[in-house]
Formats: structure tokens, C-alpha cells, sequence
């Protein structure tokens, strides 16, 4: 992904021969966003008529830059899955290299197991939450903590997100949650949706691209920086890794337990 850098600086490039971006501190103050996103009518019609209902939206109350929403789909026959997708993070154009200008604008969901607790993660993460209660809810929240982060990410830093982008969490990578190893995030394709989902033209000169967000482990991190995001996704295709958020996977990038297996 493209590295915040100054004029006539050089890339950072992994040993896979692709860019790295290392966020420099954020330098511009805080910009009140006013109001809903101004395409929510449209992506929760799109969400509806490729996903189903939206049943619900977690509503941002003061936004920085740009007003994020996250809309959640519950699971149904045929979608044993929690989906959530934004809105907001298209209403600003991002900052994409040369030649990929059809690619400013995007939006970005993840899946979730039926038996996430999302009906408790805004009660336990709301004000009059106490310390132990708030933990906890930090053990389910992350995931939507990260859809928030990274979908105003591009407009904070002048940057962009796009497919096989890699953002781990700190440097060096933090787990999301005590109970999970997982540190990063791998944008993919919609892996979760038809393949009509993928896109949603608003007009001539805008489409938005939707993402799905893949929580990764720090060696699988290092794996596609070092091969490649094909080598990486190769491996979860071979060991039958699901996109559905699961904290507990196999790393399949973890040398004690797959060494002289690739």
C-alpha cells in the first residue's frame, strides 16, 4: 500500500517488491463531520439487496473528517454470519496513486459468528459502563472499533486502502483482544457477498468499492510482505481459513506448526 512519504522521497518496498505505508503522527486537527453519510439511503439499499435486512446501525454521535456508521446484517438461512458494512468512509476521495483514480472511493465490512454477542457490545462499552464491564466489551467491540479506524484511516493520512493492503495494529502489532493472537488486518474482496455486491455506481464519476476485512496474525503479516498476498491467501484457500472472524484460528503462517509443510 502507498507510504506516506515526502515529495521525491522513495518507497519503502517489502521483500515482495510492494510498498509499505509507516503512518507519520497525524498533523491535522480535528474536523467535525456533520450529519449522516450522504450515500447511506444508497449502500443500505445495496446492503439490503445483496445481504438482507439491515437490522440495525451503530451510529457514530461526534465524527472526525467523515461520519462512519456500520450497518449489521443478522445471520439467516444461507448466511450463518453476523455482516457488518459502513457508510461514510466514500463520502471523501482518497489519496490513490497515479493511473488508480477509479479507485477513490470505498467502503468496508467484516463477518462475525452467530454467536458474537453483538446485542451486549454497546452496553458494555458505553459510558455508564464500569472498568470490568468495558474490558470485556473491548473482547467483542474490536471488530467494529476497526471497521471505524480503518475507513477514516485514507482521509486522516492522505493515503488509501485497496486490495491485499496490510494494517497491523501498532508497530510492533498488538493483539485485538485478550483472548486472540490476531494483530492486523488484510483488505480482500467481498468474500462474503456475490460478486455484484463488490461495487455500487453512484454516478458517472463515482463507484464505490467494498472490502472485506480479514484479521490476520503477525507471521501471516510477515509471510505477505515477504511473498506476497497471493502466497498468503493461498495458504487460508488450502487450509480452508473462513473470512468469518474467528479469534482462535490456526496461523498458518506459525513456523512450530506448519514448518516442512509449504
Amino acid at each position: 500500500m502507498a507510504e506516506e512519504r515526502d515529495e521525491g522521497e522513495a518507497y519503502e518496498l517489502s521483500p515482495s517488491g510492494n510498498p509499505i505505508l509507516r503512518h507519520k503522527p497525524r498533523k491535522m486537527p480535528f474536523q467535525l463531520a456533520h450529519g449522516d453519510s450522504e450515500n447511506i439511503d444508497r449502500i443500505t439499499a445495496h446492503v439490503e439487496k445483496h445481504l438482507g435486512p439491515v437490522d440495525s446501525v451503530f451510529h457514530e454521535i461526534l465524527s472526525d473528517l467523515v461520519h462512519v456508521d456500520v450497518h449489521m446484517v443478522k445471520p439467516a438461512p444461507g448466511r450463518d454470519c453476523y455482516t457488518l458494512v459502513t457508510s461514510g468512509m466514500s463520502d471523501a476521495p482518497m489519496t490513490v496513486p497515479e493511473g488508480l483514480e477509479a479507485l477513490r472511493f470505498a467502503e468496508l465490512m467484516i463477518q462475525l459468528p452467530p454467536d458474537w454477542p453483538l446485542d451486549r457490545v454497546q452496553a458494555l462499552s458505553g459510558g455508564m459502563a464500569t472498568a470490568a464491564e468495558k474490558a470485556e466489551g473491548e473482547r467483542w467491540y474490536w471488530p467494529i472499533r476497526w471497521l471505524k479506524t480503518l475507513a477514516r484511516l485514507p482521509h486522516e493520512y492522505d493515503t488509501w486502502l485497496g486490495e491485499s493492503h496490510t494494517v497491523p495494529n501498532g508497530d510492533p502489532p498488538e493483539p485485538f483482544a485478550d483472548d486472540t493472537k490476531l494483530c492486523g488486518m488484510l483488505v480482500v474482496p467481498p468474500m462474503g457477498a456475490s460478486q455484484e455486491f463488490a461495487t455500487l455506481k453512484v454516478n458517472e464519476d463515482k463507484t464505490i468499492f467494498f472490502y472485506q476485512l480479514m484479521p490476520i496474525y503477525a507471521e501471516e503479516m510477515d509471510l505477505k510482505l515477504r511473498k506476497g498476498a497471493e502466497a498468503l491467501i493461498d495458504r487460508f484457500d488450502r487450509h480452508q481459513i473462513s473470512v468469518i472472524v474467528n479469534p482462535r484460528r490456526p496461523n498458518v503462517a506459525a513456523r512450530k506448526k506448519w514448518l516442512g509443510l509449504f
